[in-house]
């Protein structure tokens, strides 16, 4: 249960985090990675987003102790649907009908992964085979991030940024909190999170909220689900396989769906906009 409660807690914070970044984003001087960071450090807003982050990132991580990598990263990219509700209720966002089902749809398959879920402890990652197949990947997507021009491209590469601190988090999260900063993977850990905040910031800046963390988080739920089943000793129910098939399926059409129908939409109210 305690899992559950922090799964739950960490899919809110998240939700506060990316309401208030994308504001922070959106009034921000037009910029790109770590420049664009350095900037909207200093702005008050992105700092409470990015506390949002930070507290969703910790309450995960604690869920990660005894949840499987596929139900806490599909609760973490159901944020988006919480954010929608935070913008409407705070920004006027729009919300359309179509938006309302699919955010059914998000929470149907999140319930079938719950349902499926059994807990484990993950396996351990060797410190040479974690930085060899999660730290090259990084410094790749890091260094195609800058290069890219367009939102679909540097919101993938904050996904798979993304999905590199999942998959060390999930084989970290039982260690002892105090022992922690010993671990050459927590390092790794922070780098891959400053990565994926720098993408996002990118992201946020050039597209809608929406369309950017839906397609972030279909990258990291596909990608994490598979490495923490297949690698990591994630546990299924006995006879619920399709239970997961079909809830990450359900979770990963839902945000992409979401982030979609964003697109269509008029764009959102921002707080330089309203004032």
């Amino acid at each position: 249960m305690p899992g559950y409660l922090a799964l739950a807690a960490a899919t809110a914070m998240y939700a506060l985090g990316i309401v208030a970044q994308t504001v922070a984003a959106r009034r921000a001087e037009p910029g790109s990675g770590f420049g664009l960071l350095a900037r909207l450090a200093v702005d008050r807003l992105y700092l409470l987003g990015f506390a949002g982050q930070v507290g969703g990132f910790v309450l995960a991580f604690f869920a990660r102790a005894e949840l499987p990598l596929y139900l806490v990263q599909a609760g973490s990219s159901c944020a988006v649907g919480v954010a929608t509700v935070f913008g409407v209720l705070a920004l006027r966002w729009r919300v359309r009908p179509v938006e309302v089902a699919v955010l059914v749809l998000m929470a149907l398959g999140l319930l079938l992964l719950a349902g499926a879920s059994a807990s484990s402890v993950a396996a351990d990652i060797p410190v040479d085979t974690g930085f060899l197949l999660l730290g090259v990947p990084l410094v790749v997507v890091f260094l195609a991030s800058r290069k890219a021009k367009g939102v679909v491209s540097v919101a993938v590469s904050a996904g798979l940024a993304y999905a590199v601190v999942a998959i060390a988090s999930r084989s970290l999260a039982d260690e002892p909190v105090l022992a922690l900063p010993y671990y050459p993977l927590v390092w790794l850990m922070v780098l891959a999170a400053l990565v994926g905040q720098a993408c996002m910031a990118v992201a946020l800046q050039r597209g809608s909220a929406t369309s950017t963390v839906a397609t972030m988080d279909s990258v990291t739920v596909v990608v994490t689900s598979a490495v923490g089943i297949l690698a990591l000793g994630d546990r299924i129910a006995p006879g619920r396989e399709w239970w997961v098939a079909l809830g990450v399926a359900l979770v990963v059409l839902g945000v992409l769906a979401l982030g979609y129908a964003a697109r269509l939409a008029p764009a959102p109210v921002t707080a330089r906009e309203a004032s």
